[in-house]
């Protein structure tokens, strides 16, 4: 049985158009930011919060389990990780009692200090929650990094560091999220000097 024509002309362009957007050196530069910020996060004991919404909520639970996990190794240094996403009955409680905006920013004001990494996930670049937790996390004096699509939004100029995808496809926005941090992740257990403990 032929592989469906159409289908593989769809894999095709949609493979090339994901591949050619992870070359742009501006995501490259900005990974390389990431990876340092990350690398001081770690050799001070700084805890790095995740967030988002959709996709973007699974993507930062993912990253903070891998950031965690996957880069142990031996007397290393571990990364304090926390994803903002996974707290249901918090979150539900914050949007029934203030707004669905606050749902990060709160948490964020209960746990974040000063020199804590606050990485929001986004698409659009303009989730309201996500704008919110950022202005709070810099108030507090965290460093604050962006993965985000479509031209940045409105977090562009809320991050320390912003890694945004040359796509308006949030497909293509959302895998290059994962791919990314995936990325990130492996060469901070590869690569990346090892503080030790």
């Amino acid at each position: 049985m032929s592989a469906n024509p159409d289908l593989s002309g769809y894999v095709h362009r949609y493979l090339e158009e994901t591949r050619a957007a992870l070359q742009d050196a501006y995501i490259q530069q900005g990974l390389a930011r990431v990876a340092d910020e990350l690398v001081r996060a770690r050799s001070e004991g700084r805890t790095i919060f995740f967030f988002g919404n959709g996709g973007s909520a699974a993507t930062a639970s993912h990253m903070a389990q891998d950031l965690a996990k996957l880069t142990i190794m031996g007397d290393r240094a571990r990364f304090r990780t926390h994803s903002l996403s996974d707290h249901m009955p918090l979150i539900l409680a914050w949007a029934n009692d203030t707004s669905f905006a606050e749902i990060y920013a709160e948490q964020i004001k209960g746990q974040g200090r000063a020199g804590d990494v606050a990485i929001g996930i986004s698409g659009s670049g303009n989730s309201p929650n996500v704008l919110r937790a950022l202005e709070e996390a810099r108030t507090l004096g965290m460093r604050t990094i962006g993965f985000i699509g479509t031209g940045g939004g409105k977090m562009r100029t809320l991050c320390d560091v912003a890694v945004i995808v040359p796509s308006s496809n949030m497909q293509h926005i959302e895998d290059l999220h994962h791919i990314m941090l995936h990325l990130v992740a492996a060469y901070l257990r590869d690569e990346a000097p090892p503080p030790t403990v």
